[in-house]
Formats: C-alpha cells, sequence, structure tokens
C-alpha cells in the first residue's frame, strides 16, 4: 500500500510512503479500529484474523488515529482517505 500525498480537510499535507507502513506501523488495526498488539510478539488470534483480512481488502479505519476512513473500491484498486492523515492508495 502507499500513501498518496494530498492535503487533509485541516491544512496539514500528508507526505508519501511505499509499503504498509502507513496504516500497519499505527496505533491501531486497519480493520477492526481496536489498538493494534505492537511488540516484537505474535500477534493475537483477533490480530492474526485481521492481518489476513487485510491482505484481502482495504482498511477501514486508520492506523494512526483510529478514525473510520472513507473506502472507495475500484476494479483497479482502491483508496481510502483519513480526514486527519490524507489518502492512502493500493
Amino acid at each position: 500500500m502507499k500513501e498518496v500525498s494530498t492535503r487533509s480537510t485541516t491544512g496539514n499535507t500528508a507526505g508519501s510512503t511505499t509499503g504498509s507502513t502507513a496504516t500497519t506501523t499505527g496505533n491501531f488495526c486497519g480493520h477492526c479500529g481496536e489498538a493494534s498488539d505492537g511488540g516484537d510478539g505474535p500477534p493475537s488470534d483477533v490480530h492474526q484474523r485481521c492481518g489476513e483480512r487485510l491482505a484481502m481488502e482495504p482498511p477501514r479505519y486508520c492506523g494512526l488515529c483510529r478514525r473510520r476512513m472513507k473506502v472507495q473500491v475500484t476494479p483497479l484498486g482502491w483508496t481510502a482517505e483519513c480526514s486527519r492523515h490524507g489518502m492512502f492508495a493500493s
């Protein structure tokens, strides 16, 4: 997943990154919105299933702030927009 440069409604500019770091390294799960397991240990059963689902589906929650994102799925991929952190794309 990569983050697309865009200007959010708060006036902050989101930077461009590649890989899935934008939603998976945050404090929250991109699928269920709950706090991520974090740490070096194996993920819990709940978040292991979330990880499997995120491999096939776009994230529904921002991994950085836990806000619900506006998701649009197209035949060519998907985009998810957080009101604070900008747009993420597949």
